[in-house]
């Protein structure tokens, strides 16, 4: 019953992703207080590089992020024909984080990509062009003064887990700030978090451990607790179905 503003859950959207892989070996502590880290999400239309910022002070052993900016460019979709501008592609928006993080953390920022649904899609159809996608993305991210950490087709229930840990984060479902600031439990439950794609839908929730079988969900520890999210497909209810029922109602 809570409806987050679309540009709120766009720019947390990837928060999950730096939550759950950014552990205390990923960044080693070091007399500079603030920290980033940098999150590509590959998608169909447009791939957007994120860098997040936190601070060496953790909250039951999970990080807490304190500023987030991004910088889009053309989504890797766009370049079946010719692969390798995929990774050149991605460029500018580098040299533009050189700019953003201080030279001297360069080497310690963890640098991931994670592709989504077309990228998936396209694994299915056409294997040998996706792996040449992967393969200039790396190339590039590689290249880079940044610490790689990888660059990977997410699989829906990763892909839908993320935006869990996101949407939860945005509502201060995991914790949040007493009146003096300082950092306390949310006494909240978690979310679900219904997710509308072009030709399905997914509803991810918390499940309990013994209602459902460990290979079926994902789990995720964050702030001291476990969490176990399931994912539920709803093939024929996204956006080109709900169009569809529109206008025939319409036309009816």
């Amino acid at each position: 019953r809570e409806l987050l503003p679309p540009w709120l859950v766009i720019v947390a959207g990837l928060t999950g992703i730096v939550l759950l892989c950014v552990s205390t070996k990923d960044v080693p502590l070091a007399p500079l207080r603030t920290k980033y880290g940098i999150v590509l999400d590959a998608g169909p239309s447009r791939t957007i590089l994120f860098i997040y910022q936190w601070t060496t002070t953790k909250a039951n052993k999970t990080g807490v992020i304190r500023g987030c900016s991004s910088c889009p460019v053309q989504g890797v979709s766009s370049y079946s024909d010719s692969p390798q501008k995929a990774g050149k592609s991605l460029e500018p928006c580098l040299t533009w984080a050189q700019k953003e993080i201080p030279a001297e953390q360069h080497s310690q920022t963890p640098l991931y990509l994670g592709a989504t649904a077309s990228m998936r899609q396209l694994n299915l159809t056409h294997p040998i062009l996706s792996d040449s996608l992967l393969a200039a993305l790396t190339g590039t991210l590689k290249s880079s003064p940044f610490s790689f950490q990888g660059a990977q087709i997410l699989s829906s229930p990763e892909e839908e887990a993320f935006n869990w840990v996101a949407v939860n984060y945005v509502l201060e479902n995991f914790f949040k700030y007493d009146w003096q600031g300082q950092l306390v439990p949310s006494k909240k439950g978690m979310a679900g978090v219904l997710s509308v794609g072009r030709t399905s839908a997914q509803l991810t929730s918390e499940v309990e451990e013994e209602k459902q079988a460990p290979e079926e969900g994902v789990r995720l520890q964050l702030y001291g607790k476990t969490h176990r999210v399931h994912t539920q497909q709803c093939p024929c209810h996204g956006m080109e179905q709900l169009h569809s029922r529109l206008l025939s109602v319409l036309i009816q």
